[in-house]
């Protein structure tokens, strides 16, 4: 019973701390940059659009530099994520992001740092790392490899 006690009691304190990050300004500019990149009309072409030229990307990276349009798509592909990236809107969801991720990061390390010194936490977004692109296109599951 003890164990099961000690259990909810975690459980609690967890619950107190996801509160506080849900209400922090961090989180209210998380929040309000991701509502302003879905509501703007050229934000949303932008990321379309490296959407459909990573999709590209995608099959030509199949075969690499030997594909016929290696050299054009690499073009493309770094052309469109700066034409998405340059977007203020994009830009500040960009930034809120980062910021948000060193708070979850910064929260995650006190915890485990004060359960032992040989725990490891993630560091700069690392626990997000396998896989994720960082394309600031604000969808879930994005993947994509093009830096």
């Amino acid at each position: 019973m003890i164990g099961t006690m000690e259990y909810v009691d975690i459980l609690d304190h967890s619950d107190i701390v996801s509160d506080m990050i849900q209400k922090s300004d961090v989180m209210e500019a998380y929040e309000d940059s991701l509502k302003n990149v879905r509501n703007d009309d050229e934000a949303q072409r932008l990321i379309k659009a490296f959407k459909d030229t990573k999709g590209h990307y995608e099959d030509v990276q199949r075969f690499g530099r030997y594909h016929p349009d290696y050299n054009q798509i690499m073009k493309e592909v770094r052309s469109t994520k700066r034409e998405m990236d340059m977007n203020d809107k994009v830009a500040a969801f960009k930034i809120a992001e980062r910021n948000l991720q060193k708070l979850l990061d910064e929260v995650s390390e006190y915890i485990a740092l004060s359960v032992s010194d040989d725990i490891k936490a993630p560091k700069d977004g690392a626990a997000l790392s396998d896989g994720g692109c960082g394309c600031g296109s604000g969808s879930s599951g994005c993947g994509c490899k093009a830096s």
